[in-house]
């Protein structure tokens, strides 16, 4: 689980870093992941960020039924999932004023760190959809959570994305299955994570190759 928790602490403190430089103009601006504006995204992702501290205080399930891939099936991307995920993001991103938002975040994640550290390795955990997954299969789930949404800040804000090496590795390996991407793409591993979840569409050059390379990723909504 180490190279994991390092992707989670690397993305996290890079995000962090975002967050203390924006201003009031900014927390305003649309995003890809519609309806939420980039305050709202920031909550969403705050939020997701600091799940794990209060799974770890309730009780362990027996065993694990889902891992991080299993964890993105096609329930989670449900019309009322959805819903209750995207108000969910704006109500969270009601109380926090702009000055609060790295101090919160900051918090979150470090949060969640500390609990994970504290924690067996082997230890089960329940998510809010019910899935009992390991902890480090959850963690997993986190680095996509902060990694690919950091893409979407990035875009919004009209940045270069600021995606570290740990964390592309983590999303990378999780999307393809620790396969290798087929050699005629050309794709390095942010290439693969925008195409992968759908942040930049596949050309019709690209699908050709995937198609006759027998090649599959993992997929999942915004």
């Amino acid at each position: 689980m180490e190279p994991t928790r390092a992707a989670f602490a690397a993305e996290c403190a890079r995000f962090t870093e975002v967050l203390a430089g924006l201003t009031d103009n900014d927390l305003g601006r649309p995003t890809d992941c519609p309806p939420w504006t980039v305050r709202e995204l920031i909550a969403h992702t705050r939020t997701g960020v600091g799940r794990l501290a209060d799974m770890l205080a309730a009780p362990a399930p027996s065993h694990a039924e889902v891992d991080a891939a299993g964890y993105f099936g096609a329930a989670k991307f449900t019309p009322q999932v959805d819903a209750d995920r995207i108000a969910g993001g704006q109500r969270d991103a009601l109380p926090v004023d702009r000055a609060a938002l790295a101090t919160e975040f900051d918090r979150a994640w470090r949060a969640t760190e500390a609990a994970v550290a504290a924690a067996p390795p082997d230890r089960v955990v329940r998510t809010r959809h019910g899935d009992a997954m390991r902890l480090g299969e959850f963690l997993r789930t986190r680095v996509v959570e902060v990694g690919v949404h950091g893409l979407d800040l990035a875009a919004a804000l009209d940045r270069s994305p600021w995606l570290t090496p740990p964390a592309a590795a983590v999303i990378a390996e999780l999307l393809t299955g620790g396969r290798p991407t087929p050699p005629g793409l050309g794709w390095d591993r942010l290439t693969l994570i925008r195409k992968a979840t759908g942040r930049t569409a596949v050309t019709v050059p690209e699908r050709a190759v995937v198609d006759a390379a027998g090649f599959r990723w993992l997929s999942f909504g915004r």
